[in-house]
């Protein structure tokens, strides 16, 4: 009951001067990307952030676990990316969590890719959608109703939503899986992050990197997480998220573990996860 009236306030953390964009992004799929996009946000949104989830997976699986519409029809990122329709039209209040909102991603996003070959200015759709939003900015532009926090989930390719979701970002959000294939794909997206960081996004940083499936049982778990802290450095959150049924079970019932069993040992990871991201704040 705390955590969905929204009693964690009081144990808030401070806010952003400025809206910070996080693109959650891996390649490869099954590393708790969706997971942890929907879980960090809802924890920072329980710390009294103001948050905001673009889902750009076609699946679309952040909005079912978000607890929002996105059968085809419903105003999704699609009418956002093709049709230019502001992003303020497509989003809508989370039900359960006051302060989060969410963009849903309908299947016709899959088509997506294809239409917007042919679209000047292709990969900056996003980061064009976003900007424009009343509400998104500094706290001398846009005053205290502005949004703390945008994370854009990302689907698991490196197409063009995912180029336009680097283009929008300023701070990239890892999760990997502690797993020893999560770091042989990890290679490429760096290349990729570098490439967009060149030509198109200067300003773009890896920020985040949050070690998920954790089985501290395992010497394996403990040595990836070695090797991914040796090469990150600060970059990489202390906390790690474990295995969790619970995690697993709250999407089938239109959730985040952070209202579905907030005292489960996932639910109460993320929420530090969040309170770390808050706490050390965007990077200079």
């Amino acid at each position: 009951m705390l955590a969905r009236s929204g009693g964690l306030r009081r144990q808030g953390v401070p806010r952003p001067r400025e809206t910070r964009v996080l693109v959650v992004a891996n390649q490869k799929g099954g590393v708790g990307k969706t997971t942890s996009t929907v879980n960090v946000a809802a924890g920072l949104a329980q710390l009294g952030q103001k948050v905001l989830v673009i889902d750009l997976d076609p699946q679309g699986n952040a909005s079912t676990a978000l607890g929002v519409e996105h059968h085809r029809g419903t105003p999704s990122t699609y009418d956002m990316l093709v049709d230019g329709q502001p992003l303020a039209d497509v989003m809508t209040e989370c039900a359960d969590l006051p302060g989060l909102w969410a963009v849903p991603a309908t299947i016709d996003l899959a088509g997506a890719e294809i239409e917007l070959v042919s679209v000047v200015a292709r990969e900056q759709r996003l980061a064009r959608a976003i900007a424009a939003h009343p509400l998104v900015g500094t706290e001398d532009e846009v005053g205290d109703e502005r949004f703390d926090y945008v994370f854009v989930d990302c689907p698991p390719s490196l197409g063009l939503l995912t180029l336009n979701a680097l283009v929008a970002g300023r701070e990239m959000f890892i999760p990997i899986q502690a797993e020893y294939y999560a770091l042989e794909g990890l290679g490429m997206l760096l290349e990729t992050v570098e490439m967009v960081r060149q030509h198109l996004n200067p300003g773009l940083t890896i920020s985040t990197i949050l070690l998920t499936m954790y089985d501290a049982r395992t010497r394996l778990a403990a040595g990836v997480a070695e090797e991914v802290r040796g090469h990150f450095g600060d970059q990489v959150l202390k906390t790690a998220v474990p295995r969790s049924v619970r995690v697993s079970e709250a999407p089938s019932y239109g959730q985040t573990v952070m209202t579905y069993d907030p005292a489960s040992a996932g639910a109460l990871s993320y929420l530090e996860a969040a309170r770390e991201i808050a706490s050390k704040g965007a990077p200079a």
